[in-house]
């Protein structure tokens, strides 16, 4: 569960800058202002939460009474 988390965690911060880019918020990249890469970046960030929300609920779970 933990591998989920890291990767929930990467794709987030990835997607984050994805995001940043798209919009034109973080300069000095081919992706800068592409509307594109902010859907990409969104998409990336939506899945993060997913995978970190189901590593979260996998603890939950294991952890017992």
């Amino acid at each position: 569960m933990w591998a989920r988390a890291a990767i929930g965690i990467v794709l987030c911060l990835v997607g984050g800058v994805f995001f940043g880019q798209g919009i034109g918020v973080i300069h000095g990249s081919v992706m800068t202002g592409e509307a594109q890469w902010a859907v990409i970046g969104g998409v990336m960030v939506a899945l993060g939460l997913g995978l970190l929300l189901w590593a979260r609920l996998l603890a939950r779970d294991s952890a017992g009474p």
